[in-house]
């Protein structure tokens, strides 16, 4: 079973001042997770991680793992800031982004990010866009129908990201030709991926690129991004991945179809995001109501704009139930089936469906787990909905918020009409 890492009294203490639904990260579980896939890699002397920051775009959180080394995988030019905020600038910024306009390609060069094209036409679009090419350039690889994909990002060849198998030839040799010194090769092709095997499968696939690439047009490889895509245990059945056995199995690719040939040393980068925080935040909310028609609906001041994966991939989330004070959960022995809700004006606002809980009451505290990644940064506005506070749990135990709740006056921030006002 899915446990929490803070006792039921503690988290009733911090809804008494801290009004729900919150988000809280962890930090100690998120460093000691850092530092787990950093030794899992440690064997390649040029190993970078970028986090990704569309997974918890939180400066607080950024500069946390840029203290354990962490780069800022960046798709935008928001994030493009806040990497810059953290002090993560030059190489420690990997930039891919798809259909980017000007002023983004424009202050990734500003800040001397390395540059990640995601098309073909793309390379003269950023000639023209910052006035020349850099010295390194890297590109999204999309393999097609060579490599499956999974359920979230889906088959390969019907993605809209990526250089085919044959642009990529005519990319390189075209990037050689207009004086591009350095190159790197990217792919990213799943999400949420729970398969060792698969992580390592799509490291071989571009180790054999660079092969045949560097072979055919000439040039040298700095690097290989293989991108993210590993998944976490959102079910209580499920199991993390082993880190250390991905990184073992890479490690014998890489000897096999790097070293084996002559090829010079590549370094390894990847930009994993939902497992570097995803297990380690949690959405905190209360039950509003208890509905009993049809079914047994528990509705939560939390909705979708909290957040929005159940609704948005039939996803599972695991809830535990907390209870009030002098009421707690684990000593409640009575169970019932609820579909759990939110107030959203959408049907599909559900954080579980027909799901055994303990028994619900108004007031009583839930916990949402695996929501520190794709949670809060997914949220949005929309009938009216405020976009909730975030806290970091730090290693003393204090609870330090690092984003506040958005206010009826934010709302209505971008508006100009007569009588408009907060409340």
């Amino acid at each position: 079973m899915k446990t929490l890492p803070f006792a039921d009294e503690t988290i009733l203490s911090w809804v008494e001042t801290h009004p729900t639904p919150f988000h809280v990260y962890d930090e100690a579980a998120i460093v000691v997770n850092a530092r787990r896939l950093k030794a899992a890699f440690a064997w390649n002397k040029g190993f970078h991680e970028y986090f990704a920051v569309k997974a918890a775009p939180n400066p607080h959180l950024m500069a946390l793992l840029k203290k354990e080394g962490f780069g800022s995988d960046c798709s935008s030019l928001p994030e493009l800031l806040l990497a810059e905020a953290v002090g993560n600038t030059g190489e420690n910024i990997m930039f891919t982004s798809n259909d980017t306009p000007q002023e983004e390609f424009a202050k990734a060069r500003e800040l001397g990010a390395i540059i990640n094209l995601d098309d073909i036409t793309h390379l003269d679009f950023l000639e023209k866009s910052t006035g020349s090419l850099p010295e390194l350039l890297c590109c999204r690889c999309n393999p097609g129908p060579l490599k499956g994909g999974n359920a979230i990002i889906g088959k390969p060849e019907e993605a809209k990201y990526g250089f085919t198998r044959e642009q990529l030839f005519e990319a390189y040799a075209r990037m050689k030709a207009k004086g591009v010194k350095r190159f790197g090769l990217h792919t990213m092709e799943a999400s949420h991926e729970l398969s060792a095997q698969y992580i390592i499968d799509t490291a071989k696939l571009l180790f054999d690129l660079v092969a045949e690439i560097s072979e055919k047009i000439g040039i040298t490889f700095d690097f290989v991004n293989i991108g993210g895509g590993i998944g976490i245990p959102y079910r209580p059945e499920q199991d993390a991945m082993d880190l250390e056995a991905v990184g073992k199995g890479i490690e014998e690719a890489y000897k096999e179809k790097i070293l084996a040939r002559g090829l010079p040393e590549l370094k390894l980068y990847m930009e994993c995001g939902r497992c570097i925080t995803g297990p380690y935040g949690y959405l905190v909310a209360k039950v509003r109501h208890i509905k009993d028609t049809y079914r047994l609906y528990a509705g939560l001041d939390a909705c979708m704009a909290n957040l929005m994966r159940p609704a948005l991939y039939g996803a599972y989330h695991h809830i535990t139930a907390i209870g009030q004070k002098g009421d707690l959960a684990k000593d409640r022995t009575t169970r019932k089936v609820y579909d759990v809700t939110g107030s959203l004006c959408e049907n599909n606002d559900k954080f579980a469906i027909q799901r055994e809980l303990p028994e619900l009451k108004p007031a009583d505290t839930v916990v949402i787990h695996d929501a520190g990644a794709h949670g809060h940064a997914m949220g949005f506005n929309y009938n009216g909905k405020l976009r909730s506070a975030e806290y970091l749990l730090k290693p003393d135990g204090s609870l330090v918020q690092i984003r506040r709740a958005e206010t009826i006056a934010d709302y209505f921030a971008t508006l100009s009409y007569p009588g408009l006002k907060e409340g």
